[in-house]
């Protein structure tokens, strides 16, 4: 076990049923927009499993569900501007509805990267799908977002520092010492 990250949680920036109303509203939009198609989840792992795991019960048609993980982070609250695949899909997205769910857009980096690479296997189409949207990159192309945050690092509902906090059920600030 990981020692525990120096720090210490802060205040609420988005509360458990704020997100809960926010992802089901997230889910009728994809619901509308999908009809009479199967789109396909990609989970960016592990912060946006939570997010998705919610998602993928609000959306209201049969949806697939597949996962890649990126490292960009580490374990520091940073992020290193250098992108990598750690995890790839075991789909092949050609020709599909492609939803990628990514748990936060800060920088963008990792977005624009994911895009190119998925863009470059020829899904039918590519949306972005980012619970929170850090002030300042805005213009991220997500199609569906769900809360502007402000530039505070933030852990709970599946985002961490160091693999901890995943489990509070808000976004809470995290104050580093």
């Amino acid at each position: 076990m990981s020692d525990v990250p120096a720090g210490s949680i802060g205040r609420t920036i988005i509360a458990a049923d704020d997100l809960a109303a926010r992802v089901a509203e997230l889910g009728a939009e994809i619901t509308a927009d999908y009809q009479g198609r199967r789109p396909l989840l990609v989970g960016v792992l592990k912060g946006a499993f939570v997010f998705m795991s919610d998602l993928a019960r609000a959306i209201d048609l049969p949806v697939e569900l597949d996962f890649m993980a990126v490292s960009s982070y580490g374990t520091s609250t940073k992020s290193s501007g250098v992108v990598r695949i750690v995890k790839d899909l075991e789909t092949d997205i050609e020709g599909r509805d492609v939803i990628l769910v990514e748990d936060i857009v800060d920088s963008g980096l990792t977005l624009a990267y994911l895009r190119s690479v998925l863009g470059d296997r020829r899904p039918a189409s590519l949306e972005i799908c980012a619970l929170l949207v850090r002030e300042g990159a805005e213009d991220s192309g997500a199609r569906y977002a769900g809360f502007p945050i402000p530039p505070d690092f933030v852990v709970g509902y599946g985002l961490d520092v160091a693999e901890h906090y995943r489990e509070i059920d808000a976004i809470r600030v995290f104050e580093p010492e």
